[in-house]
């Protein structure tokens, strides 16, 4: 991995966190106006699907081989990194606060961290442990999940099942592309992963409640359509595209401290689009993670311990 390949990739990843963090502020006034979560999930992955889907084809220049080449990658990234993700994250938020739900789901790097210990039998260099106590330090702070709410273990469970579908979101998005084009991968994975959706949905195992109603959005009021097809276009196709992008370039490891940044964005984007209140803590915390970034990205690591060349050697098993 060279330095100049590192750099667009870490441009890249914190495009992505941007355009993920964006989905908050812009999906609370439709949840607000009655739409239920999975719902609004669904309807944002395809269209998200749907937005990539001729960028998917063209991409593919009529190389076909490579999507089925690719198959079971497509089906992972739609049945663990979209759809099942996303149904234990809003499953675990129903019963336990939405700040310790987030605060687990994003201690994934920390997964990763241990996976590629376990995968090479070599504990990470210092570096490495500094900067992932410092960034989860700072997500700690950013998050604040604090509340009184009784320990509740099926929740905490659906948290922990988000946090491993993150974690394997990360690892597949990061495997050699072997010809697939990282926008193909998103979109064919955001189409599947939204029949997914709609399917668990109509199946009444979770709330699919829609709403027409006019929503408050900036300072005024807009039809229930426009945020959703911003979250659908930004927050989703251009956010899942320059993610998996990004994993290919820097690996599942660095990509998903990167990834941190998407809360520190969320937060940023509730103060600015509905007044939220952003607090020297929340700052101190988007500081702290920004360190620990730097940190995990400064190790100096072997060629054969490189995050392209340990997804390599996972290809087959994903």
């Amino acid at each position: 991995m060279t330095r100049s390949s590192t750099s667009l990739g870490l441009v890249i990843a914190v495009i992505a966190a941007a355009t993920f963090g964006l989905s908050g502020a812009l999906a609370k006034p439709l949840l607000e106006s009655g739409w239920s979560p999975a719902a609004a999930v669904t309807a944002r992955v395809l269209i998200g699907g749907l937005v990539l889907a001729p960028v998917s084809v063209i991409s593919l220049r009529g190389n076909w081989a490579a999507l089925w080449g690719a198959r079971w990658r497509i089906v992972a990234m739609a049945l663990i990194g979209v759809a099942g993700t996303q149904l234990a994250y809003f499953a675990a938020i129903e019963r336990i606060p939405v700040g310790s739900a987030v605060l687990i789901e994003y201690m994934a790097p920390l997964l990763l961290v241990a996976w590629a210990w376990a995968r090479s039998r070599r504990m990470p260099k210092r570096v490495v442990l500094i900067g992932s106590v410092v960034a989860m330090a700072g997500l700690i702070l950013v998050v604040n999940p604090g509340g009184t709410a009784r320990l509740d273990v099926l929740g905490l469970t659906l948290a922990l099942a988000a946090m491993v579908g993150c974690a394997i979101y990360y690892l597949v998005a990061a495997q050699p592309s072997d010809g697939l084009p990282s926008v193909a991968l998103a979109g064919f994975g955001l189409l599947l992963g939204g029949v997914l959706l709609g399917l668990v949905g109509l199946s009444g195992l979770v709330p699919f409640d829609t709403a027409t109603n006019d929503v408050p959005m900036f300072g005024s009021t807009v039809p229930w359509w426009l945020p959703l097809i911003i979250i659908g276009v930004v927050a989703t196709a251009i956010a899942y595209s320059t993610s998996i992008a990004a994993s290919e370039l820097l690996g599942s490891r660095l990509a998903s401290f990167v990834g941190l940044l998407e809360v520190v964005a969320a937060t940023f984007y509730a103060w600015l689009l509905l007044g939220e209140q952003l607090t020297v803590t929340q700052l101190l915390g988007g500081l702290l993670i920004l360190v620990g970034i730097a940190f995990v990205r400064s190790e100096k690591t072997d060629v054969a311990l490189e995050p392209a060349s340990m997804a390599a050697m996972d290809a087959d098993r994903l």
